[in-house]
């Protein structure tokens, strides 16, 4: 199956040869209970390793298949195939498979991390790509090449590996921290502000008595729906952006298409520095994204473009869109409607804080330091991520040696 060239010193095995499998089993949905029970124990799916939502629990008189927290499995089919997980006790279904590895020749670690490599991944998708719920069975995992470095190597290739992981899972909770200080942060400002001055009580809540209630429509020039016209592959015209165009607050531009539009059209439907663009349908909808270091650039039909009047920082306004007093008000216009939408009317009728043009800008910046601190921490995040993708390769491979690495400074 393998091309690769690996070191002379590690042996080249079938993984059938250096490990058992083992599948999960079904028991019947009727006989599952949601809290811990006498003689019960948890049963492990797919989605137990992504979310503790749903725990379930079975009878343990049925024929089980119980794993520890140190066992390696791997999603047999679906859309997870070739998925790997570790770390949680219980009993797993059928879409899970336990591996069983000889202990004097494999360790743990080092497994767990050989089955996310390129070479393993391709190979189970292959298998799982056959049909909707095809998947693999211990024959076909068993044929996979499996390269054996001597124990210690393993050992250091595993080392190098978990350290990129836990460094990265430091800048998951920084970032976790982050977002739940911002939250805090905005829900402190949005109701005090930043003078310590007396507050009254309004129709949204306390504010500062110098702040006063605006509906929005009233502090916006008139907001407007977007272009109807399709996007197209040639780079004529201008950028055309689309709800999809706009991923967690931020818009790649070169990614974004063009679109035909000239004319009246293209500058009825311009975008502008400050321009804030809000889904009006979808599962994004009221979500909103501030225009900021565009090209030229036209928006699409579920988007609504609000433009603010002067008394108004697009800063400001672009963060309250953040906060919980916007989204009570987004939500209750959707009446409980899951898939309901939002207009102009529904807009210009949120009702908001105002403050003095000064305080606008002093709170916008203090919010926008907090977002400028989550953004580094993420794109530290999918650096370490890169790294790691790309350490796994040369590693597995053999390409690069571990040993070296283990007295060197990693992240």
């Amino acid at each position: 199956m393998s091309t690769v060239d690996f070191p002379k010193h590690w042996k080249i095995v079938k993984f059938g040869q250096v490990s058992d499998f083992q599948g999960g089993t079904q028991p019947p949905k009727s006989t599952f209970v949601s809290s811990p029970t006498h003689n019960y124990t948890r049963l492990l799916q797919i989605r137990d390793f992504e979310s503790d939502d749903y725990v379930t629990y079975v009878s343990t008189k049925y024929n089980l298949r119980h794993v520890g927290e140190s066992d390696v499995l791997i999603a047999r089919y679906g859309a997870s195939v070739g998925k790997v997980f570790r770390g949680k006790e219980g009993a797993i279904n059928v879409a899970l498979m336990k591996t069983i590895p000889n202990e004097k020749l494999i360790r743990r670690s080092f497994l767990f991390y050989f089955l996310q490599s390129t070479m393993v991944q391709s190979y189970l998708k292959g298998l799982g790509g056959r049909s909707a719920q095809a998947g693999f069975n211990r024959a076909e995992i068993g044929r996979i090449d499996f390269p054996l470095p001597p124990l210690p190597e393993q050992r250091a290739i595993a080392h190098v590996l978990q350290t990129i992981q836990e460094a990265k899972a430091a800048r998951q909770r920084e970032i976790e921290l982050e977002r739940e200080r911002k939250v805090a942060l905005m829900d402190y400002l949005f109701s005090r502000g930043t003078k310590g001055e007396p507050r009254k009580q309004t129709e949204i809540g306390e504010i500062p008595e110098s702040w006063e209630v605006v509906r929005l429509g009233d502090y916006c020039h008139k907001p407007d729906y977007g272009y109807t016209e399709s996007a197209n592959n040639s780079p004529v015209g201008p950028k055309f952006l689309r709800i999809t165009d706009i991923q967690n607050d931020n818009v790649n531009w070169d990614e974004v298409p063009y679109c035909v539009c000239s004319g009246d059209d293209r500058e009825k439907y311009s975008l502008e520095n400050g321009d804030i663009v809000i889904a009006r349908i979808g599962a994004t909808t009221g979500k909103a994204y501030m225009i900021n270091d565009y090209p030229e650039s036209v928006f699409a039909s579920y988007l609504i473009r609000v433009r603010t009047k002067d008394d108004l920082l697009p800063p400001f306004l672009n963060q309250y869109f953040r906060t919980i007093y916007y989204w009570r008000q987004i939500n209750q216009s959707k009446g409980g409607r899951l898939k309901g939408g939002v207009n102009i009317p529904i807009l210009s009728r949120i009702v908001l804080p105002l403050p003095p043009f000064s305080e606008q800008q002093e709170i916008a910046e203090i919010l926008h330091a907090c977002d400028t601190k989550i953004a580094a921490l993420e794109q530290e995040a999918a650096r370490l991520d890169e790294l790691f993708r790309a350490m796994l390769e040369e590693l597995m491979t053999g390409r690069r040696s571990a040993v070296p690495l283990i007295d060197s400074e990693l992240p």
